[in-house]
Parts: structure tokens; C-alpha cells; sequence
């Protein structure tokens, strides 16, 4: 996460991170394939100093990338404060809990061995005892058994003490952090959705959504349990050094000379785990940027065959994450390995010094005080080292927390959360723009606005126009306040909108942008969203009044409709009709139409436009439109050019004065023919002459007949999440199909294949060397602790020896033997941690990418599926939050819809709903998972209890001698620690197998249309000669709505064929089957003759080109983006400019700094609306396509910008197949054959001229774009050519 702002953190010392350089990212990706658009950041010149620079900045900032430990709870309100309180006493006390044991152990074995000494003075010969049947002799004053009934019982005492103490500091613990964590998350969200637009435009929004869940779960970790189990051990430290002291100072002195020593590795290892732990998680969050990035544009990448690219892109930043992660398991085993070095030197140390002691000093050191100091020191100071293992999640959450808390602390230049501010009683809505200049922040140099001036009258419509890119939606940007001018001031009545509250200003603002953005909720939720408190009434009332009631009508759940991902399920028009039913809901005192009936067909506009003339009234009004028909019927028009108004009246005055705008009309003008856009003479609105009920009249006869749902553009992928909550008083039938789709979801969860584990390792095989000798070393480590029980029994044995030099001579062999059992351990967890941690992280690697090659390779239905929605894709890759990342993902990445609708707050609230369920899950568990860490922890106390007085029992009647009591209880004790370490990863083997399952259903599934397949024909020679056969088709998700039924249509070699129609009739959808998107259920598409299923598919996707209504660009550069039309070959800068120019953007592109390097940001947030249509055409023509598929190309584009790029795409056609869906019939007008399609069928065909005089569907057609410029036509004329298409 990158920002330029440099701003003060309350918490963290930290540098001020710059943006990493992108190139880096691909520099292994390049390698391996030689495209120039893998080279993110392409600047020859400057690329190793500025590599160097950042190296340099980057080391520098390494240190402080963490929060202070404190700082780690800088969110824990009081209760938490007071449950970590009463969890670290627990946790201190608990500590004491091992140590004290350690004093038992001493005095019980100073007895065994008295019993053993007594046993060789009194030469009783164990094993004649055993083999005969005459009673074992009783020792003389030692009544061994009930010296250990009384050790029993210490144990058992302290075991109960350890459980409760165990369960409390686990279960408090557990319920601060899941208390702090979904505050964090809370603040978290929050903070970004209402941060300042210039920060979204450095910040990577995929990067974001990874935070929002990856670090936040590593900050859980972090200050859970493991923080109080780790405080436990270093109370259990301290402990030990205490009773250490008291019980023999002189050999404590000695052993706390190994201290250091592990304290040391603990501290190193605990250092580089925490580099490795920020260097892997920041790899995984590029990756997810990467994937959210190319899921989120599945379509575009699909047309394009981006697949091969698109998973280099990812696989680079998952290699960076393997790299580190390798070298972070190397880290962890070779500290542990190291740990268990040290531990078993100072044994041989202690033992041998020990010995040399009892014999010095007998008054003041026997074997049991031997035993306490070394057992002391030692296993406490061992415990210090097992402490910073639990350490690691401490430092791996202070290291996440640094971004997630830079951020939630962060000063907000413009909050909209901010209470500050004025909140006038009255609006007026008049509006002024004096003197303002304006450079977008991550473009500081290129000047958008050169001191506009502009007054808009209470009331009154203003309209600009002027070229793309001229800065026409920048000044509606600062009237909603995303962006403050650099100089000059905005006015609303007179008072400077910086003095206003930010909120109460937007909720005054109805705002119907060029690309219309819904939510992934129902038609009802989003128009919602523009006012939380209207009622259901209201709502059917705005929905009529952008004539959008009659299609929601016909939908089968009508307003509780799930609209998809970003309004995928629904057509570019009806999407266009609820963003302004949504605007319209809120009754705003301004309204704001950027582009509002762009994408409307011809009779849907004339009646949305009438709609939003009426909204009009009384309003404050800016219109932006390429369309000069649309603004024509302004109060004032202002003519902008190069971030300044040059002229400014009424259409009549401006037309007189002959400047930019008649210029603009001039050019839209086509010579005056019959689909001439604008007429000088007619200045009347329709309202005029055209009451309410001629109007309804218009909307009844609207030809948007569909009987069901209508089609989606080719835009981002969709889904149906599940429904809202507040429509449960909906109709019941629609509720039994909810909850049956609900059950069938769920149904087909659990039906998950069974997956052995011999196949995981298949995937390993590659690894089988590595794994191979990872097993023998841990064969190998495994059998330490057995080999240590052994020695450490014989060498407790040992003191059973009268003679002190036969007793030095024995521990000091056995000493010998430790430092053996030393050097095996620290070897083979070296071996362990390079072997298990090259297969480990090639095999999650592996997953990751196959996985991800997977989804690319799937069809698009099967995104079409709620199942597979992006936030569950993404959370497959990486986590398991899907419906919580779903929600941050769509706001976040919609953020200025977001803030425009003052929706911040509604989405918050949401996403902490969202969070609900796992914090309730969090609590309910937290006190389970402190019972179980109490039962495991005790358990060691009652076996020491049962194992100690059951030997006793065995002593007592000579079966065994004390040294095989130790043996036998050190090797049961090692045993089940290592089982009870084994158990602990039950559940993540669980959670494991499931993931396994998921991944290989998705590797195992059979893409009924596979873009990876290398089946089906290549044509030596492709004409293009196009032809639908009878083609009849319904979308998977909705089987019910027929959108084509029975579509007979064809198109020759070089011909143009022009695609007509109400918006949603289906031809959109019939690209999308030529694009092999879907297959019909029915019928045929062919291409030069072949049936499109039998070419090879991605050869036939390489021969099509196409600029859909809504361009999808890529947070690259603006060169990658235009080279990523061809991803076959290397394509060029000469191609790149070419292409450029024939977009009419080369003279724009070399206008910025960075020229073709200039970052377009996430979707093209960077670019305006024309900008990003016309790179979006440059980089089809860069490919060189047979066949054309053009969907509203020009949609987007000025009236200057689209002659040229008209006439550049006229030029493209030549010798090319062209298909083209347009609104505009001055577009289509040219085709050679032109295609009227309703309800999913040709209803008829020809040219313009033949299909005029027929009279009929185009007719109708043609005559609904006049209706806004001929006053005079006759409405009953008008109403007969509808009646001839109804």
C-alpha cells in the first residue's frame, strides 16, 4: 500500500515507503517470455539508477516496517485491557507451573537413588528376586511407595492448577483479540472508504482487499494466545532462574553461561522470520492484486488470450513468495535446530560439572539439587527460546499491523466522515467555479484545469462540452469534493465548499455517471442507495420515472432481481436506467449527469431524457454529453478547451457566435441527412409539446419487450450473490426459490471429491529428492529424544555408584554422548528445513498457479455462477473470508460510486455484519480452545504422577530399578509430546484436506469450453464470412429467459454488418457467442464456412477484435495496455504509436511525461471516459483482426474525437468483416447489411435505405431519434410506427 502524501503516524516511527517499481515485478516473467508488455515501468534510461535508488530507500526502511509491541493494542478498549490483565496473570502464574515441578522431580529422584544405594550396600540381587519367587526385602526406614503417594499428589495439585490457569489465560485472550480484531477490521474499512479519491489513485485496490483480510488474521494471531503463552514460558524463565539460585548458586553461574546463547538464537532467528514473514506476505498481496486485477476483467482477458500472460504476471510474485518462504523455513529450523544444540550441550556441561560438584562439595549438592539447577536453568531457558517461537506470530502481526494502522491513522485530507464543516438550513444550488487550477495528484505535471470560470444559476442547466479530456468530468470531481482545486475556489450560494461538511454536501448531489456502477445486490437495494430511507413506493416511482419499471416488471423476481458483480446479469441500458432511478431517488438539489443516456437505445433515451428533463426542473443542473442533441436544450452551454471555458450562452447564441461549439455541431452534422443529430432551428424541449399521458403512451410502446431477463454486455464477470435481507416480506414463491437454490448450494459444497493423499505428494514428485532426504533427516531428529530419555536415565543411574570415580567416569562418557546427540540435531534440522522447505513452498506455489491457470481456463458460464463469484475465487487462492472480502472487494474497488452516493456509511454497516458471524464463532470457541490448551498442558503432570508412583510400586517389589523408571518415563514423555505436537496440526490437516479437495475439483474440471485446448482446426486462410444458423440461447444462470430464439443472421467477407434494437434484445449476446463466451443451446455459429466449435479456439478469439461499450484497461502502462491486443507475438513501440495514431490518442499520449509509460491506474481510474475507449481501440487494431466487433466503440467519445476515430475504424474495415452494435443510427446508417433484432430473433434486414422505406421495426427506430428535434411530428404518427414493431 503507496501513497505520495507524506503524513505523520501517531503510533510508528516508520520512512515514508515509496511506490515500489513495477518492473521489478516482471523481470522474471520476461525472461521466460520475451513480450515488452511484461515491462511494466519501461524508462531504458533511467531504470538502473532508479532500481538503485530504491534498493537503497528500501534497506533503509527494512528496520522500522513494525509497530512497537505496545502499539500492537493501541485498539483494545477497557474490557479487553482488564480480560489481557486477568489472562497475563494467569499466564505468570501458570509459568511458575513447570518450574516448581522441577523441585519434586530433584527430591523424588534423590530418593530413588538413596534406594538404590541402600540396595548395592545391602547386595540384594535384583535379578535372583525377580527370577524367584520369594518376596523383594524391604529397605530400612525407606517406604518408598509412600514417599511417592506424596510426590503424586504435589503433581496432581499442580496439574489442576495449570488446567484452570491454562483455560483462563488462553480464553481471555481469545476473546481481546477477536474483540480488537473486528475493531481493527472495522476501523480498517472504514478508514478506506473514507479516504481522499488521490490515495486510491496510488494504492493498488487489490493490495487493499488483501490486507483487509491476510494481515488482519496475522494481527489476530499475533495478540491471541500465543502473545499470553509466550509471556507463560518467560514467567517459567524467570521462575527457573530464581529456584536455580537458591538451590545452587555456583552451578546456576555456570549454566546461565549457556543463556545467552539461546537467547541469542531465539532473538536472530526471531529477526530474519519477521523479514522473511513482511517480504512473503507483501509477495502474496502483489499476487492477489494481480488476480483480483484479472478476474475482475475475465472477459477482456479471455478476448484477448491474456491467459499465458496473465499467469506469468501472477507466478512472478508467487516465485517471490516462494523464495522468501524457503528461506523462512530454513530460518525456523535451523534457530530450533541451534535451540536443541545449545539445550543438549549444557546437559553435558551440567552433568559433568554437576558430578565434579557432589563430589567437592557433598554438604551442598546431591544428584537431586543437581537436577533441580540444570532442570532449572535449562528447560526454563529452553522455554525462553520456545517463547520467541510464539514470538514469531507476535512480530509477523507487528509487522502487518504497520500498514493496516499507517493507514486506519492516517490524516484524511478530505474525510467524508468528518462531523466538521457548515450544514446550511437552505440550499439554493448556486453554483461557481473562480479562477481554478488543477493537477490530478499522481500527475502533478500534466495541468488539467487552467483557471476555470464558470457561474451556474440556481435552478438553472448548464451543460459543457468540448473535447475528451479537456477537463469536463474533473470539474464535477471537485464540485463532489474527491479532489480540492490547487488553486482558486468552488462556491455553492456563495460559501467556499472546502467550508462545508463533505457528507452533507454529496447528499445534496444526484450524480448519473458515464459508466453506470451497481452494487451486487438487488435492483431495489441499489437504487437504494440513494436514499436509505425511501420506502418501496418511492422506489417503483423513481424506477417508472427513468423508465425502468416496465423491464423490472417483466423479471421473474422484479425489484428483489439480483443485479450481479457490478450489474453484470442486466444490459448496459437497463444498468444506465437504475443508476438513474438511483439518482433521481434521493430528490437531490443539484443533479450531475456525466454521459446519463449514453448508453440507452434510441427510444429508451428519448423517453429517460424526457425523465431527466422533468428531474430538471427546479434543479440545479450540469450536463456533460458528447451527444450535442442532448444538451442542445440547456439554459447555458459552456464550451471548454484545454482547462478553460472559452465561450459560454445558449445553443442559438453560440451557433451565431461561431466558435468551439459550432465547430463541435458542424462536425457531428453529417451533411444534413436525415439522421442529422442536432437541428439549429429547433430549440423546444418535448415537454412542450408531449403531456404525461402522451409520454406514458411512449413508455407502454417502448420496444424493450423482452418477457424476461435481457442480456449483458460484454463487460466484467457476474454472479447472483445471495439476497438482501431487507425484502424478507417479499413474495413467498420467490422466497422457496431462494431458499431451495440456497440448500442446492450448499448441497453441492459438501459434495466435495475425495482426494488421497497419495496425490498431494504426486504433485510433489518433481520434490521427491528433496523430500527423500527430508525424511531421513527427520527420521534421524525424531530419534533424539528416545536416544536422550536412554542416556539420561543411565545417567541418573550413574549415581547410584558409591565409588566417585567409578561415578565421574560413567556421567562424563554420558556427557560425551549428549554433545553427539547435540550435533545430530542441529544437522538434520538444517537438512529438514532446506528439504520440507523447498518442497512445501514449490508445492504451494504449484497449487497456487495451477489453480489460478485453472480459473483462466474455465468458461465464462461457469463465472456466471454464484459459487464462483470473485470474492470466493480470490479467497480460494488464498484465505478463507470469502463474504467478508466480497463486500470490502465491491466497495472498495467502486469507491468513488461509493462516495458520490454517500453510501460509505451503508456499506460499513454491512461489512460489519458481515463480521458477525465469525466474532460470534470467535467467542463461542475462545473458552473451548483454553480448555483443551489447559487438558494438554496438565496431562504431563498427572503422567508424572502415575508413571512416578506406579515405578515406585515397581521398585518396591523388585520388578525394575529406578534408572529404567527414567528411561521408561523420559521416553514416554518425549512420546507424547511429539504426539500431542502432532495432534496440534489436526486441524489444520483438516482444513488442509478440505482445501485439496476444492483445489482438485476446480484442476479435475472439464471447461465445457476450454480456451487452453488445443484441439479444433487452424485455417490456413481466413476470409471472415460470418454466419448465425438458427441460433436459440438462455443464459446458464437463468434458464427461464430466452434471449435468442431462433437468430438467423449472416455477414460476408469485408462486408459490415450493423446490429440494431432495443437495448437487451440480444446483440450483445451474439458476439458473445462468436466470441465462444457461451455456445448456443441450439443452432450454429459459423466462421468462413466452419461451425465455430470445431476451430481451434484460441486462434479464432486471435482473429477477432473488440472494443466493447466499456473499455476494460489495466493498472499498467498505457503502451502494455495497447500491446496487450496481441499476446502472441512481441509487438512493438512502432506498432504501439501506429496504433495510437489510428485512435487519435498518440497526440494526447505524448503530451504526458511519461508518455507511453504513463500508469493508467486501476481500470483506467486515471484516464477520462474517451481516453480510455480510444486506447482501448488502438489496442484491438494493434492485433490486426479479420473480423471487427464493434459495441458501442464510439459510445464514449466527443463528437471531435469520434469523426476521426469513426473515420479510423471506417479505414480498419477495409477488407475486413465488421460487426457493429450501436444506439446511434448515424453509426450503423453506412453498414451494408443492417440487422433489426427483437425478442432474440432478425425481424428484418437490409440497408439503410431499403429498411426506411419498408417502414417497419428500423423506421420506428429511426423515427424515435427525432422525436426530441421535430416538436411538429405528429404523435399518432409516431404512435403508428411503434404499433408496426408491437
Amino acid at each position: 500500500m503507496q501513497q505520495n502524501n507524506t503524513m505523520k503516524d501517531d503510533f510508528i516511527n516508520y520512512t515514508e515507503k515509496e511506490p515500489p517499481n513495477p518492473s521489478k515485478f516482471f523481470e522474471s516473467a520476461s525472461n521466460g517470455y520475451d513480450n515488452p508488455a511484461f515491462q511494466h515501468d519501461e524508462k531504458p534510461e533511467k531504470n538502473y539508477e532508479l532500481q538503485k535508488n530504491k534498493k537503497k530507500k528500501k534497506n533503509e526502511e527494512s528496520k522500522e516496517k513494525m509497530v512497537g509491541i505496545l502499539k500492537l493494542f493501541v485498539y483494545a478498549d477497557w474490557l479487553d485491557i482488564i480480560l489481557m490483565i486477568i489472562g497475563l496473570i494467569a499466564a505468570v502464574a501458570n509459568g511458575t507451573g513447570l518450574p516448581l515441578t522441577i523441585i519434586v522431580i530433584g527430591e523424588m529422584t534423590n530418593r530413588f537413588v538413596m534406594i538404590g544405594q541402600a540396595g548395592n550396600m545391602s547386595s540384594v540381587n535384583l535379578s535372583a528376586v525377580m527370577n524367584s519367587s520369594s518376596t523383594c526385602p524391604a529397605m530400612p526406614g525407606l517406604d518408598i511407595e509412600a514417599e511417592m503417594t506424596r510426590f503424586a499428589y504435589y503433581y496432581a495439585g499442580i496439574g489442576f492448577a495449570v488446567v484452570i490457569l491454562s483455560t483462563i489465560q488462553v480464553w481471555t485472550f481469545l476473546t481481546s483479540a477477536a474483540r480488537q480484531t473486528a475493531r481493527i477490521q472495522q476501523k480498517f474499512f472504514f478508514a478506506i472508504l473514507h479516504q481522499e479519491m488521490a490515495w486510491f489513485d496510488t494504492s493498488q485496490i487489490g493490495t487493499l482487499n488483501t490486507r483487509l483480510t491476510d494481515d488482519i488474521n496475522t494481527i489476530h494471531e499475533g495478540i491471541g494466545d500465543k502473545f499470553c503463552i509466550s509471556v507463560q514460558f518467560f514467567a517459567t524463565f524467570l521462575t527457573g532462574i530464581v529456584i536455580g539460585f537458591i538451590y545452587g548458586w555456583k552451578m546456576t553461574l555456570v549454566m546461565l553461561s549457556v543463556s545467552p546463547l539461546l537467547t541469542a538464537t531465539a532473538a536472530i532467528g526471531s529477526i530474519f522470520l519477521s523479514s522473511f514473514t513482511t517480504k512473503e506476505l507483501t509477495a502474496y498481496a502483489r499476487a492477489g492484486a494481480v488476480a483480483e486485477e484479472i478476474l475482475t476483467s475475465i472477459r477482456t482477458v479471455i478476448a484477448f488470450n491474456g491467459q499465458m500472460k496473465a499467469s506469468a504476471k501472477y507466478d512472478v510474485n508467487l516465485e517471490n513468495a516462494r523464495k522468501a518462504g524457503v528461506k523462512k523455513s530454513i530460518t525456523t529450523y535451523t534457530s530450533f535446530g541451534f535451540t536443541e544444540f545449545i539445550f543438549f550441550g549444557a546437559f553435558a556441561l551440567a552433568f559433568w560439572y554437576g558430578t565434579k560438584l557432589t563430589v567437592e562439595e557433598k554438604e551442598n549438592y546431591d544428584i537431586g539439587r543437581v537436577l533441580i539447577v540444570l532442570l532449572s536453568v535449562v528447560r526454563s531457558t529452553f522455554f525462553l527460546g520456545q517463547g520467541s517461537l510464539h514470538l514469531e506470530s507476535v512480530a509477523n502481526a507487528r509487522g502487518a499491523a504497520y500498514e493496516v494502522y499507517k493507514v486506519i491513522s492516517k490524516h484524511r485530507l478530505l474525510d467524508s466522515s468528518s462531523k466538521e464543516g457548515y450544514r446550511p438550513d437552505k440550499l439554493k444550488g448556486e453554483i461557481e467555479f473562480k479562477n481554478i487550477h488543477f493537477s490530478y495528484p499522481s500527475r502533478p505535471d500534466v495541468k488539467i484545469l487552467k483557471g476555470l470560470n464558470l457561474k451556474v444559476q440556481s435552478g438553472k442547466t448548464i451543460a459543457l462540452v468540448g473535447s475528451s479530456g479537456c477537463g469536463k468530468s474533473t470539474a464535477i470531481q471537485l464540485l463532489q469534493r474527491f479532489y480540492d482545486p490547487v488553486q482558486g475556489e468552488i462556491t455553492l450560494d456563495g460559501q467556499d465548499i472546502r467550508t462545508l461538511n463533505i457528507k452533507w454536501l454529496r447528499e445534496r448531489i444526484g450524480l448519473v455517471s458515464q459508466e453506470p456502477i451497481l452494487f451486487a445486490t438487488t435492483i431495489a437495494e441499489n437504487i437504494r442507495c440513494g436514499r436509505e430511507d425511501i420506502t418501496d413506493s418511492e422506489i417503483e416511482k423513481a424506477a417508472k420515472e427513468a423508465n425502468a419499471f416496465d423491464f423490472i416488471s417483466r423479471l421473474p423476481d422484479k425489484f428483489n432481481t439480483m443485479v450481479g458483480e457490478r450489474g453484470a446479469q442486466l444490459s448496459g441500458g437497463q444498468k444506465q436506467r437504475i443508476a438513474i432511478a438511483r439518482a433521481l431517488a434521493r430528490n437531490p438539489r443539484i443533479l450531475l449527469l456525466d454521459e446519463a443516456t449514453s448508453a440507452l437505445d434510441t427510444q429508451s433515451e428519448s423517453v429517460v431524457q424526457a425523465a431527466l428533463d422533468k428531474a430538471r426542473a427546479g434543479r440545479t443542473t450540469i450536463v456533460i454529453a458528447h451527444r450535442l442533441s442532448t444538451v442542445r436544450t440547456a439554459d447555458i452551454i459552456a464550451g471548454f478547451h484545454n482547462g478553460v471555458v472559452v465561450e459560454q450562452g445558449t445553443h442559438s447564441q453560440l451557433m451565431t457566435q461561431k466558435g468551439v461549439y459550432y465547430s463541435l455541431v458542424m462536425q457531428q452534422d453529417h451533411g444534413g441527412n436525415t439522421q442529422n443529430e442536432i437541428s439549429e432551428n429547433d430549440e423546444k424541449t418535448e415537454d412542450e409539446d408531449y403531456g404525461e399521458e402522451e409520454l406514458e403512451d411512449l413508455r407502454m410502446e417502448n420496444l424493450t419487450d423482452l418477457g424476461g431477463f435481457e442480456e449483458p454486455g460484454i463487460i466484467e464477470m457476474g454472479s447472483i450473490p445471495k439476497r438482501s435481507r431487507r425484502h424478507k416480506s417479499r413474495k413467498t414463491s420467490s422466497k422457496k426459490k431462494s431458499s431451495e437454490k440456497k440448500k442446492t448450494k450448499e448441497k453441492e459444497e459438501e459434495n466435495l471429491p475425495a482426494v488421497p493423499y497419495s496425490r498431494i505428494l504426486a504433485l510433489n514428485k518433481p520434490e521427491w529428492l528433496h523430500i527423500f532426504f527430508g525424511v531421513i533427516a527427520a527420521a534421524f531428529s525424531g530419534g533424539v529424544h528416545p536416544a536422550f530419555a536412554v542416556i539420561y536415565g543411565k545417567i541418573v543411574g550413574a549415581f547410584e555408584e558409591t565409588d566417585p570415580e567409578k561415578r565421574s567416569k560413567n556421567t562424563t562418557l554420558l556427557s560425551l554422548m549428549f554433545l553427539v546427540l547435540a550435533v545430530i540435531s542441529l544437522v538434520t534440522h538444517i537438512i529438514q528445513g532446506f528439504m520440507f522447505g523447498k518442497s512445501g513452498e514449490v508445492l504451494t506455489k504449484r497449487l497456487r498457479s495451477l489453480s489460478f491457470k485453472a480459473l483462466l481456463q474455465q468458461e465464462i458460464g461457469w463465472y456466471d455462477d454464484a459459487k464462483n463469484a470473485i470474492g470466493v475465487l480470490l479467497t480460494r487462492l488464498a484465505t478463507d473470508a470469502s463474504q467478508i472480502k466480497g463486500i470490502s472487494v465491491e466497495a472498495v474497488e467502486n469507491i468513488r460510486t461509493v462516495a458520490s452516493l454517500t453510501s460509505e456509511d451503508a456499506f460499513y454497516e454491512k461489512y460489519n455484519a458481515s463480521l458477525n458471524g465469525p466474532y460470534r464463532d470467535s467467542l463461542t470457541k475462545a473458552p473451548l480452545y483454553g480448555l483443551t490448551y489447559g487438558t494438554v498442558q496438565c496431562a504431563i503432570y498427572f503422567l508424572e504422577a502415575a508413571i512416578f508412583r506406579f515405578g515406585a510400586w515397581l521398585i518396591a517389589n523388585c520388578y525394575t530399578n529406578f534408572e529404567n523408571v527414567f528411561i521408561a518415563f523420559f521416553s514416554v514423555l518425549y512420546g507424547i509430546i511429539n504426539v500431542g505436537l502432532s495432534t496440534s496440526l489436526a486441524p489444520d490437516f483438516s482444513k488442509a484436506k478440505v482445501s485439496a479437495q476444492q483445489i482438485f475439483q476446480l484442476l479435475d474440471r472439464k471447461p465445457l469450453i476450454d480456451s487452453y485446448s488445443e484441439e479444433g482446426t487452424k485455417l490456413s486462410q481466413f476470409d471472415g464470412n460470418i454466419e448465425f444458423r438458427d441460433i436459440h440461447f438462455v443464459y446458464p444462470t437463468r434458464p427461464e429467459a430466452q434471449v435468442l430464439q431462433g437468430l438467423n443472421v449472416k455477414v460476408n467477407k469485408g462486408q459490415t454488418l450493423a446490429l440494431v434494437g432495443s437495448s437487451g434484445c440480444g446483440k450483445s449476446t451474439s458476439i458473445q457467442l462468436l466470441e465462444r463466451f457461451y455456445d448456443p443451446m441450439a443452432g450454429q455459429v459459423f466462421a468462413d464456412g466452419f461451425d465455430t466449435k470445431s476451430l481451434h479456439l484460441r486462434w479464432l478469439r486471435s482473429k477477432l477484435g473488440i472494443v466493447s461499450q466499456e473499455p476494460i484497461l489495466f493498472d499498467c502502462s498505457i503502451a502494455e495496455n495497447i500491446q496487450y491486443g496481441e499476446n502472441g507475438r512481441v509487438v512493438s513501440q512502432e506498432e504501439v504509436e501506429e496504433a495510437a495514431k489510428a485512435a487519435n490518442i498518440h497526440t494526447f499520449i505524448e503530451n504526458l511525461p511519461e508518455k507511453y509509460n504513463t500508469q493508467v491506474g486501476d481500470k483506467g481510474a486515471q484516464l477520462s471516459g474517451g481516453q480510455k475507449q480510444r486506447i482501448a481501440i488502438a489496442r484491438t487494431l494493434v492485433r490486426k483482426p479479420a473480423v471487427l466487433l464493434l459495441d458501442e466503440a464510439t459510445s464514449a467519445l466527443d463528437t471531435e474525437s469520434e469523426k476521426i476515430v469513426q473515420k479510423a475504424l471506417d479505414d480498419a474495415r477495409k477488407g475486413r468483416t465488421c460487426i457493429i452494435i450501436a444506439h446511434r443510427l448515424t453509426t450503423v446508417q453506412n453498414a451494408d447489411v443492417i440487422a433489426v433484432i427483437h425478442n432474440g430473433k432478425v425481424v428484418e434486414q437490409g440497408t439503410h435505405s431499403q429498411l426506411l422505406a419498408k417502414e417497419g421495426h428500423y423506421y420506428a427506430l429511426s423515427w424515435a431519434k427525432h422525436l426530441r428535434r421535430h416538436a411538429q411530428l405528429d404523435v399518432k404518427g409516431l404512435e403508428k410506427g411503434f404499433a408496426l414493431v408491437n
